[in-house]
């Protein structure tokens, strides 16, 4: 009720053009009573048809122009809904793609939908024929003193009719509102459910789970019945006290009419009359009794939407540099998971300066991936600073950030859109023969153009039903649109057959030579052969960081054993990464192992950012770097 007066009184104008539709409303309402009174009274009573004619002519025209009233009233109340629900829904999608992904995370996927969906009950509730009911409720008392008039007893028992209405619907609504929220905690259940008999279908047969979700799904009906009927049985009781409370008072007042009729007190005109005004007067109350259970369910949607609304944002103003150089340093670093009784890692510090790379290893868990968000400004630490090129990431504009970076996450999703906008929605200004390099690349050319729309292609179900090689082919394609400085791959090998594997190691031979940095994240520490720093997450609580040579940094003589790794401190300024070796020219570097010599699909051989890369359709030399 407070959301709904909130919203009518935002507008004072309209509001007062409301209340005064609605006072003439309910004055042109009495002329039905009265028309009745005077026809028994008068028409009746002596005959005269010109009476008969006047009071015909009269409640004609004010059954027009309340029909007139009500029109306006109506479209003026849907004017002060259209606003207020536009900015809800737009709000609510608005946190959902702007609130920060650590906190947002909290939240379970399905009561985030319903947090957003519920805005439809609120809709529902708010209406404009609700708003006109809620108006029309004070208005009764105009009935009231009509009847006052006529005989102050029977003006008190429709008072007490009014009043006895008024609070057994205010009594539903608040009786609902728990039976509300476990119903539209119910619904979020069963739309997880759903959607994953929709969406994993090949797990619910593979594993024969679908035994174990029919059960949940029963549970999970019965309980909704349950809660509906809890629902539909008090609505129904109170709808029918309602009605049993207005044919009741139908009785209360022909009673007292008849008893003042027989004692001289009031005519059968009069008596009739005040019948049709009390009818009049509960009726708006009778309306408004009946609604409680969409104001619960709206009071209900408020307050999940309350919660969602307190989820903080992410910035959307910050500091950036006119040209990113690729800098990272990651000083002091330490990161817990909430309920978690150590932290992920801590004390980590590090520096990487334009073309060092860092290969990231760790078993399943380690936090790897935590690491790459974090890089990205989508988790924030727990202590500790990440600086790029000097600035603390907390003080950067995340959307300039984020375009700096060729981010590839370890299960890459797409948007529902045509795989051009897919590329192109973190680069708008890149152009169709950049793309096209890119995706020969990343080897897509024979997949596009096998497509029935190339570019235009529609992408469904974020990619999910592509084939996995696809879609972490095009997750890659997306990051070097960027063409940024940085490059956070999260293993990028996974899941990809020789070729791809193949191509995945030239990209990163030609981005080192280009000056990039490369952080990249992977369980296997053989991927990279050059010169490189490694970081190890097994080690907890703080990470090691040492300085791996190289391939080519090792090459020792027949008498000669080559050098051992040589640990590096982790500290932010005993970490400056050698530049990658070159190969010597007595020396010619290991070549990696071709695919097509393989009988059926191998690892792809390890990245050796110093060794001499395949030749590439260069998809970052022909643009400027994002930031430029």
């Amino acid at each position: 009720m407070k959301e709904l007066l909130k919203r009518v009184f935002a507008k004072p104008a309209i509001a007062t053009e409301l209340i005064v539709a609605t006072l003439f409303i309910n004055i042109l309402a009495m002329a039905s009573p009265l028309f009745v009174m005077q026809v028994l009274n008068r028409y009746v009573s002596q005959g005269v048809d010109a009476t008969l004619v006047t009071l015909t002519t009269g409640v004609l025209l004010a059954i027009v122009l309340e029909f007139l009233f009500r029109q306006a009233r109506g479209s003026l109340a849907r004017g002060v809904n259209v606003e207020p629900d536009e900015k809800l829904a737009i709000a609510g999608y608005g946190i959902l793609t702007r609130a920060k992904a650590g906190d947002l995370e909290q939240i379970p996927p399905e009561t985030r939908r319903e947090m957003v969906n519920g805005m439809a009950s609120v809709e529902q509730a708010y209406s404009s024929s609700n708003i006109a009911t809620i108006l029309d409720v004070p208005f009764s008392l105009i009935f009231v003193f009509v009847l006052y008039l006529l005989h102050p007893i029977l003006a008190m028992v429709v008072l007490a009719f009014l009043v006895g209405v008024f609070v057994l619907g205010v009594y539903g609504s608040m009786s609902m509102q728990e039976k509300t929220a476990e119903l539209q905690n119910a619904t979020g259940a069963g739309s997880s459910l759903l959607g994953t008999a929709t969406r994993e279908q090949d797990l619910v047969r593979a594993f024969n789970a679908g035994g174990f979700l029919r059960r949940a799904w029963e549970k999970h009906v019965h309980q909704s019945q349950r809660l509906r009927r809890d629902v539909t049985s008090k609505q129904g009781l109170i709808q029918t006290i309602t009605q049993s409370a207005n044919g009741l008072m139908s009785v209360a007042v022909i009673t007292t009419g008849a008893l003042l009729v027989v004692t001289g007190n009031m005519d059968v005109g009069a008596m009739i009359g005040a019948n049709i005004l009390s009818a009049r007067a509960l009726q708006p109350v009778t309306k408004l009794s009946q609604l409680g259970s969409a104001f619960a369910k709206a009071r209900q949607a408020l307050a999940m939407f309350s919660d969602l609304v307190k989820v903080p944002l992410e910035p959307e103003k910050g500091s950036a540099v006119s040209k990113y150089t690729g800098t990272i340093e990651l000083r002091d670093l330490s990161f817990f998971f909430e309920g978690a009784s150590m932290p992920l890692f801590e004390s980590l510090s590090i520096k990487l300066t334009p073309g060092d790379v860092l290969l990231v290893i760790g078993d399943n868990g380690s936090g790897k991936t935590t690491l790459a968000r974090l890089m990205l400004g989508l988790l924030e630490p727990d202590r500790g600073q990440i600086l790029v090129d000097g600035l603390d990431l907390k003080q950067v504009a995340l959307e300039w950030w984020r375009r700096q970076v060729i981010y590839m996450p370890q299960e890459p999703s797409l948007l529902n859109a045509t795989i051009e906008e897919n590329l192109k929605v973190n680069a708008p200004e890149i152009q169709t023969n950049d793309l096209n390099r890119i995706i020969d690349a990343v080897g897509l050319r024979r997949f596009l153009d096998e497509s029935p729309q190339s570019f235009e292609t529609p992408v469904v179900d974020n990619g999910w039903r592509l084939s996995e090689g696809t879609r972490r082919r095009l997750g890659l394609a997306r990051a070097l649109a960027t063409n940024g400085a940085l490059a956070v791959i999260d293993e990028p090998t996974e899941s990809l057959d020789a070729d791809g594997c193949a191509a995945v190691h030239n990209i990163m031979g030609s981005l080192v030579k280009q000056g990039r940095t490369i952080i990249i994240m992977s369980h296997d520490k053989n991927i990279v052969r050059g010169a490189h720093y490694l970081l190890d997450l097994n080690q907890k609580p703080v990470p090691t960081v040492r300085h791996v040579p190289g391939v080519k940094d090792q090459a020792p003589s027949a008498s000669q054993p080559a050098s051992p790794q040589q640990p590096v401190q982790s500290a932010p300024t005993a970490n400056r990464p050698a530049q990658p070796a070159q190969p010597a020219p007595s020396a010619k570097p290991a070549q990696p192992a071709q695919p097509a010599q393989q009988a059926k699909p191998a690892p792809a051989p390890a990245a050796d950012p110093g060794s001499e890369a395949t030749p590439l359709p260069n998809p970052l030399s022909a643009r400027k770097r994002g930031g430029e």
